[in-house]
């Protein structure tokens, strides 16, 4: 068996848990196909009763699919998602997950990343997630340093954190694969500092110098670094004002991802964080915009009140 069969049998054995007869849409577009028709054979293989659909690519991660997508994805008992551009933050993910099913986004995943980062049952990664997910839904305030400049704080009192653990077997469970972080949504106009993106970011892949972003009120006001401080720019202005909005906090947990450009697998490596910017309406924030984009940073010391939770990117768990 080949190692991209390998890592399509662990998704749909371990982490969707699909059961003989269930229905298992796997959505895509032009260019994911290899992907989709590797995960629609393992659904089949365990006994699902799959469904491929093939769109056009979205222009923006948390642009909505077509009205026939989201009617099939509310439809099926399983969704898997792996997409150029994310459906994580859409209105059809959430209204699927409302339906009860159970979907895994996967935007921008490539074979290799598959066969990396979804070898094995996620196991102890998973254990590491609902720690750090605890410690934030019981933290009011973050403080976030690192070696590249951030110098970040913002509250997160009353917002619940999210474990991506990459198990997702019951009903309305919703993560992305590969997985591995714990995130949760800021609460809006409180987040103040500088934010400095030194590997990469959503719509632009690796940065080719560190992307400075000054935050004032909840918002990314300023951003400067080079050409990929130019690209960002530009689509902040296409979508207006709430792009801006600092929307999420992330804690990239999986020993097995590596910093490649893709964000779905850079958010995810271990001793790294992550500050999105845009929609964040799907995990427990109040803005809704069709733009939602991933900087992941290195090293970074996470304070909850006070308490150092990461190290330089080491796990403090006392």
């Amino acid at each position: 068996m080949s190692d991209l069969r390998e890592a399509a049998m662990v998704v749909a054995e371990h982490c969707m848990g699909i059961r003989h007869g269930e229905p298992v849409l796997v959505v895509t577009d032009t260019g994911a196909v290899e992907v989709a028709e590797a995960l629609q054979a393992a659904a089949r293989q365990v006994g699902g009763e799959t469904m491929l659909m093939v769109m056009e690519p979205r222009q923006n991660h948390g642009e909505e699919p077509p009205a026939a997508v989201a009617a099939a994805m509310a439809a099926a008992r399983v969704v898997l998602a792996p997409t150029s551009k994310s459906l994580s933050h859409t209105r059809a993910r959430k209204d699927a997950n409302r339906a009860g099913a159970r979907v895994a986004s996967m935007p921008g995943i490539t074979p290799a990343m598959m066969q990396r980062s979804l070898r094995a049952h996620p196991g102890e990664m998973a254990a590491w997630c609902e720690q750090y997910a605890r410690l934030l839904t019981e933290a009011r305030e973050v403080h976030i340093t690192a070696p590249g400049g951030t110098d970040l704080t913002f509250s997160i009192e009353g917002r619940t954190a999210h474990p991506d653990t990459g198990l997702l077997r019951e009903p309305g469970r919703f993560g992305n694969l590969p997985a591995g972080e714990a995130y949760i949504a800021p609460v809006e106009k409180t987040a103040s500092g500088i934010l400095v993106i030194d590997a990469s970011m959503s719509a632009i892949g690796l940065v080719d110098e560190p992307l400075r972003i000054r935050v004032e009120g909840g918002l990314a006001i300023a951003v400067e670094g080079g050409i990929s401080a130019n690209k960002l720019n530009a689509v902040l202005e296409r979508y207006g004002p709430a792009a801006r909005n600092i929307a999420e906090l992330g804690i990239g947990l999986n020993p097995n991802a590596a910093i490649t450009g893709l964000p779905l697998e850079d958010e995810k490596v271990l001793g790294t964080a992550h500050i999105a910017l845009g929609d964040n309406s799907t995990f427990g924030g109040t803005v809704e915009v069709a733009s939602h984009l991933d900087g992941i940073f290195r090293n970074p010391t996470i304070r909850l009140d006070g308490r150092v939770v990461m190290e330089h990117g080491r796990m403090v768990l006392n």
